[in-house]
C-alpha cells in the first residue's frame, strides 16, 4: 500500500501540495529582497560613507539583525494571530522596509538606509519561516520535498532580485539603488495577496496528543537537534560571510563594474536554489547527514578556487560551489532539526533556531565589511576551513552514533 492510499491521507497530501505551492510563490516573490538587498546593500552603504568606509557592510548587517529579530516577531504574530496573518505582516514589512531605503538614497542618510535594510531583513526573518510551515503541514514522507520546493522558489528570486538591482541601479539618477529599493513595494503586495489564499493548519491547537511538550532545553541539548543547528548555522554564516564580501572584492578591491558583481551574485543565488529540485529526493535517498556533509565539502571547495586567484571566474565559480554548498548543507541541515521536535512543539524550538541562526549571520555580515577591509579576500577565504571542518566532524560523529545504534538493534 502507497503512502498516500492510507485513509485521510490523501486528503491531506493534497492540501500540502495546495500551501507548498502558495508558500513557494510568495517565497519566490518574498525572496528576491535578500539577493538585492546583499547585491548592492553594501555598495550603496559604501557611497554614502566619508573617508572610512570600514562600516560599508552595517546596512546589510542591518538586515540579518531584522531577520534575527523577525525569528522573534513571527513566533510571537503565529502565536496569537495564525501562521496566515503573520505571513501576510511580513509581506507588507518588505513594502515598507523598501520604501525606507529608497527614501534614505534619496537623502544621502547612511544609517536611515540601514534601518531601512533592517525592515527589509524583519520581513526576511518572516519569510524563512515559510520552509517550517510547509514542512509542518506536510506528511512526515512528504516534508524534505516540501522543503525543497519552497526553496526551489529561490530560483525566481535569484533572477528577479539582482536584475532589478540591475535595472533599478539608475532609474532615478543620479541617486543610484533607489529604483531597486523602490521595485519592493509592489513586491511586498502581490506576495500578501498571495498569502491570504494559505489555509495553514494551526499546530497548537491541532496537536491532540497525549504527549505534554517537552521543556525547550530538553529539546535543543539532544545531539540530533545540536548538530542540525550547528551545521545550519555554520553553512548560513559563511555564505553570508563571503557574498556580502564578494560585491567589495569585486568591485572596490578587482575594479569589476558592478553589473559584472552584480551577475555574480545573481549565479551565486540560482547556484543556491537550483539544486532544490532534487535536494529533497538526495536526503530521502541517502540521509540528510550525507548531503550535510556534501555541503560542507562543496563550501571547502569555494575557499580552494577563492584562494587561486582573483580573476572573474575564480570570484564566479567560488560563488557557484558557495551556494550550492548552502543548499546542500542548509537544507540537510533543516531537515535535522525539522525531526527533533513533535509538531506542537514547533514554535518555540524553531524561534530559538532562527534566533540563535540569524544572530550568528548578523555578526557574520558585519565582520565581513571589517575582514576584507582590513585583511582582504584572500583571508575571508580562509575563514571557510575552521568552520566546515567543525561542522563536518559534528556531522561524522552523528553519522557513527546512528550506525552504532542500528548494529546494536
Amino acid at each position: 500500500m502507497s503512502a498516500v492510499s492510507v485513509p485521510g491521507l490523501e486528503n491531506q497530501l493534497t492540501e500540502a501540495k495546495r500551501n507548498v505551492f502558495l508558500l513557494m510563490a510568495a517565497q519566490a516573490i518574498m525572496g528576491s529582497a535578500a539577493p538585492l538587498s546583499f547585491s548592492v546593500g553594501a555598495l550603496a552603504g559604501y557611497q554614502l560613507l566619508g573617508a572610512d568606509k570600514s562600516l560599508a557592510t552595517a546596512p546589510t548587517t542591518g538586515f540579518n539583525v531584522g531577520v534575527a529579530l523577525g525569528a522573534i516577531a513571527v513566533a510571537l504574530a503565529s502565536r496569537f494571530l495564525g501562521r496566515k496573518a503573520s505571513f501576510m505582516i511580513g509581506a507588507l514589512l518588505c513594502s515598507i522596509g523598501g520604501g525606507l531605503a529608497a527614501l534614505a538614497l534619496f537623502r544621502s542618510e547612511f544609517w536611515l538606509f540601514a534601518l531601512g535594510l533592517m525592515l527589509i531583513g524583519l520581513s526576511g526573518g518572516f519569510t524563512q519561516k515559510i520552509r517550517f510551515a510547509a514542512a509542518d503541514a506536510s506528511p512526515s514522507f512528504y516534508k524534505p520535498k516540501a522543503i525543497s520546493l519552497i526553496l526551489a522558489g529561490g530560483i525566481i528570486s535569484a533572477i528577479v532580485g539582482p536584475q532589478l538591482a540591475i535595472f533599478g541601479k539608475d532609474f532615478f539618477a543620479p541617486v543610484t539603488f533607489a529604483g531597486a529599493f523602490m521595485a519592493l513595494i509592489p513586491l511586498g503586495l502581490i506576495a500578501c495577496i498571495i498569502m491570504s489564499f494559505l489555509k495553514l493548519p494551526e499546530l497548537n491547537r491541532a496537536s491532540a496528543t497525549s504527549e505534554p511538550a517537552r521543556p525547550l532545553r530538553a529539546i535543543v541539548t539532544t545531539r540530533r537537534f545540536m548538530t542540525g543547528m550547528v551545521c545550519g548555522i555554520g553553512s548560513y554564516a559563511l555564505m553570508t560571510f563571503m557574498m556580502i564580501g564578494a560585491p567589495l572584492a569585486m568591485v572596490i578591491g578587482c575594479g569589476f563594474a558592478t553589473e559584472l558583481a552584480t551577475l555574480g551574485i545573481q549565479w551565486h543565488v540560482l547556484a543556491m536554489f537550483a539544486p532544490s529540485f532534487f535536494t529533497g529526493m538526495l536526503i530521502s535517498r541517502f540521509g540528510a547527514e550525507k548531503i550535510v556533509a556534501a555541503g560542507l565539502l562543496l563550501l571547502m571547495g569555494c575557499a580552494i578556487v577563492a584562494h587561486m586567484g582573483i580573476a572573474l571566474w575564480n570570484f564566479w565559480a567560488a560563488l557557484v560551489l558557495l551556494g550550492v554548498g548552502w543548499n546542500f548543507g542548509f537544507i540537510g541541515a533543516t531537515s535535522i532539526v525539522s525531526s527533533s521536535y513533535r509538531p506542537h512543539e514547533a514554535d518555540k524550538v524553531q524561534g530559538f533556531h532562527d534566533i540563535a541562526l540569524f544572530g550568528t549571520v548578523a555578526l557574520s555580515s558585519f565582520a565581513s565589511g571589517k575582514v576584507f577591509i582590513v585583511w582582504g579576500w584572500s583571508v575571508m577565504s580562509f575563514v571557510i576551513w575552521p568552520v566546515a571542518g567543525l561542522c563536518l566532524l559534528l556531522v561524522c560523529s552523528l553519522l557513527l552514533k546512528q550506525r552504532q545504534t542500528q548494529k546494536a538493534l
